[in-house]
């Protein structure tokens, strides 16, 4: 949608005249134009107040999220509470830095705050919740305001940190996020992979206003800062007046997507909002979802089942996610659910196997 284009742009003018040099390492006070530009780009996310010493930049989401952990987890066997359907990436930072998941139970507002509360007082060494309230991932739900407000309550009561993930937010948040609603124990973190591109591996985490300082260490102990030519890139790009109808017509172009799911796949169980790049399925009764992942790459689509984004020991749905590719054609994608609603529809000799 034009963002190739922009950051080839802006590389060969970094690597012509790089502010930052080419001889230095990367540093807190020479990252600061990126940290100012990464607000600019955050303006309006209902986080409560950003200032540029705020920002740890990191490696993507994923990394965002391990810088979080790094900085909160402390003893020799921490908790951290997740959904109990969730981005699989929680459960792998907690596996990197050895701490124990626990799932609590969720409806389709989200984490159930009695449930929470009592995971909390079986395990009194949480220290984290992770959620993503405005876009869960695999299941397209939103949390709402009153739903928020009572699992801050149950944090506060039992002093748990909470860290929200934005990453899969195209469009206008929906509600105040947790750093807004408990400024002294809401984290945040978010990167540039879906909205503009995952390739620059761009992101940031944002704790309490008291945290910044313990954050920005987690980020310098463990890689010194982001090399210096993607500080003086992120510099450019996030404050560009050209990204921003970018980001635009990239929101339209996974509408496009969603609203060709929905047409193959509308009259079943289907979960979707037309500016989050991946659908939901739960699936008719008689299927399992292995036997249905099955079934449908034999007719080459590939989608995940609901066990990736749970527990080993959790019970999970009979459902899908599937993912909005930009690297396959509006075309193929179509023949993709045509061939998903064949499968639905005339169900192979493996369902429920």
């Amino acid at each position: 949608m034009g963002q190739a284009a922009l950051i080839r742009r802006l590389l060969a003018e970094v690597a012509q005249d790089p502010p930052s040099g080419m001889m230095h390492y990367p540093s807190r006070r020479g990252a600061k134009a990126a940290r100012e530009a990464m607000v600019h780009w955050l303006r309006g996310t209902p986080i409560g107040p950003v200032e540029e010493r705020d920002i740890a930049l990191s490696h993507g989401g994923q990394n965002a999220i391990l810088l979080t952990y790094q900085t909160i987890l402390k003893g020799r066997r921490p908790v951290i509470f997740v959904e109990e359907l969730c981005y699989p990436g929680f459960r792998r930072a907690a596996e990197v830095l050895r701490a124990e998941v626990v799932p609590v139970a969720m409806d389709c507002d989200g984490i159930i705050p009695d449930a929470l509360a009592a995971a909390a007082e079986r395990y009194p060494e949480g220290q984290i919740i992770c959620t993503s309230p405005e876009v869960h991932s695999p299941t397209c739900g939103y949390t709402p305001l009153s739903r928020r407000q009572d699992i801050v309550a149950v944090a506060r009561a039992h002093d748990l940190q909470i860290l929200e993930d934005d990453c899969y937010r195209m469009g206008e948040a929906q509600s105040e996020g947790y750093r807004a609603l408990a400024p002294e124990r809401g984290w945040y973190a978010t990167s540039l992979s879906k909205t503009v591109t995952p390739a620059l591996r761009l992101g940031c985490a944002i704790g309490p206003r008291d945290r910044s300082g313990a954050l920005h260490r987690s980020a310098e102990h463990s890689f010194f800062g982001l090399a210096t030519p993607m500080t003086d890139l992120a510099a450019a790009l996030l404050a560009h007046p050209d990204l921003e109808p970018i980001m635009a017509r990239c929101r339209e172009g996974v509408g496009e997507y969603v609203k060709t799911a929905v047409n193959a796949l509308g009259s079943f169980d289907l979960h979707w909002r037309r500016d989050v790049p991946f659908v939901w399925l739960v699936l008719p009764e008689g299927w399992r979802a292995s036997a249905f992942c099955r079934a449908a790459e034999t007719r080459g689509v590939r989608v995940r089942a609901a066990e990736e984004f749970a527990t080993r020991t959790a019970q999970t749905p009979h459902a899908v996610r599937m993912g909005i590719n930009a690297g396959v054609s509006l075309k193929s994608f179509a023949a993709a659910m045509e061939r998903l609603r064949d499968l639905l529809d005339n169900p192979s000799e493996e369902i429920g196997v």
